[in-house]
């Protein structure tokens, strides 16, 4: 019986992947454990208990991304959360990163206990955590092609999707209209007006939520639908027309199959989920980061199911501006979804397993 170690935390970006492999290793190896490695202030906290994996915490290594006073903790911080991270892994068979907060130190811990190393990278380029690990394994996987750096010569293996949205695209098979039109019908909205799905994020985006906020009337005046994840740390604004408002959606699969039209960040599990799903996006990538969000979204451009914007362009005045053109183009993209990710938990698991049994 082997003990895995799944490091990713802190968002649904690192957090999601991670159980997607945990489940389809434990489908492969029902007698093993996995374990998953997270701080007390992640999302993680939540998601994987109640994804029936257990959960150890180390304690968070805080880098403000301008030169602070906090700077000065920095390694201190660090040499506390990686000597937790080795007496977790002292009794594990295999370490696998998502990369984030959590897995730099996972990383300096497995190279510490030589315990094998397997990465895998979501984004487009690749952060400076899952950077910091590749020195120390060759078992590199990526959810898209890298140029340069030992990400060049990783296994090409799609992102790992979450299981309402990989199990929805199992299951739609080839009638794609029926199944986006039963989506807009369970989540309470009429058929036969377009649906603007804005996505807040989990825990909200206060740019995006401000901008919407001033343009409710541009949606109703249009007779749209719009379906608003403001993010649970928000006030939930008052509900017009055909304006609904959310502090979170549950039902994630069948909000992209019932959008016409999506905006919200462009993270790597958006993009991804957006590619197995959804129909047009408008992505308006985070302004902060070494700037992944703008490459994420790149090869869905590329396909005609998406528009990216930088966020100071993102205003009511875009929004009455494009509005009309958007929706035409969401009506002329493809009504069917892309299925290539729904095999990525199996690859990386077979990564996996090929590290461990070298």
């Amino acid at each position: 019986m082997a003990t895995v170690v799944l490091a990713g935390g802190g968002t649904a970006g690192h957090i999601e992947p991670a159980l997607a492999v945990g489940r389809e290793w434990i489908k492969n190896h029902p007698a093993d454990k996995c374990i998953f490695l997270g701080t007390k202030s992640g999302l993680e906290v939540s998601l994987v208990p109640a994804a029936g994996f257990e959960l150890n915490t180390i304690p968070r290594v805080r880098i403000s991304r301008t030169p602070s006073a906090s700077w000065l903790r920095v390694p201190l911080d660090l040499f506390t959360s990686v000597l937790s991270s080795i007496k977790i892994l002292r009794k594990a068979d295999l370490l696998i990163g998502f990369g984030g907060y959590v897995s730099a130190p996972a990383y300096l811990a497995a190279a510490v206990t030589k315990t094998p190393i397997v990465i895998h990278e979501a984004n487009a380029k690749p952060g400076w955590a899952n950077r910091l690990g590749a020195r120390f394994t060759e078992h590199l996987a990526v959810a898209h092609a890298v140029e340069d750096g030992p990400f060049a010569e990783a296994l090409l293996a799609g992102l790992p999707l979450r299981s309402d949205v990989a199990n929805a695209c199992v299951a739609i098979g080839s009638n794609w209209s029926k199944a986006r039109n039963d989506a807009k019908q369970r989540l309470g909205f009429p058929q036969d007006h377009p649906l603007v799905f804005i996505m807040g994020g989990s825990q909200g985006s206060a740019a995006i939520n401000a901008v919407v906020a001033q343009s409710i009337s541009i949606f109703t005046d249009n007779n749209l639908s719009v379906l608003h994840s403001v993010g649970k740390l928000n006030a939930l604004p008052e509900a017009v027309g055909g304006y609904k408002p959310v502090s979170y959606v549950e039902a994630m699969a069948d909000a992209y199959l019932a959008a016409d039209l999506i905006i919200g960040r462009s993270g790597a599990v958006t993009c991804s989920e957006f590619r197995a799903l959804g129909r047009y996006a408008l992505f308006v990538p985070l302004p902060i980061g070494n700037g992944e969000q703008f490459v994420n979204a790149a090869s869905l451009v590329e396909d005609g199911r998406a528009e990216v914007i930088s966020q100071a362009e993102f205003t009511p005045e875009f929004i009455s501006a494009r509005l009309p053109e958007l929706l035409e183009k969401a009506s002329q993209a493809p009504v069917q979804g892309d299925s290539q990710d729904i095999h990525s938990a199996e690859k990386i698991v077979a990564l996996a397993e090929f590290a461990l049994k070298s």
